[in-house]
């Protein structure tokens, strides 16, 4: 269960993070609840996640997955565009990520 709250977390995170450049500067009311209530509950779930997973493997995990998907929401949703270097890194990130999952004796399976 621990991974699945992870998911939950690391997916309601990335809607808040969405969400917030909708709000623009917590001036757009449905917007704003979303945010706060998207990172509420990421913060639930990476809290149970965290019952079980070390700390610093689920936080790498939930930031990693993150940048990856909220990267991947900002350029479908808004149009924006990384350059070659930006995609290497992110692709880094992803690959850190799978090398701590499938590598590391830290990691909880």
């Amino acid at each position: 269960m621990s991974w699945l709250y992870l998911t939950i977390a690391i997916i309601t995170e990335v809607i808040g993070t969405t969400a917030l450049k909708a709000t623009e500067g917590f001036t757009k009311l449905i917007p704003s609840v979303l945010t706060i209530a998207a990172y509420g509950a990421s913060f639930y779930f990476l809290s149970l996640t965290l019952k079980v997973i070390p700390v610093g493997v689920a936080y790498a995990v939930w930031s990693g997955v993150g940048i990856v998907l909220i990267s991947l929401a900002g350029w479908l949703l808004f149009g924006q565009m990384i350059d070659k270097a930006g995609m290497v890194g992110i692709a880094l990130i992803g690959a850190g990520v799978i090398v701590l999952n499938t590598l590391s004796e830290t990691s909880v399976h």
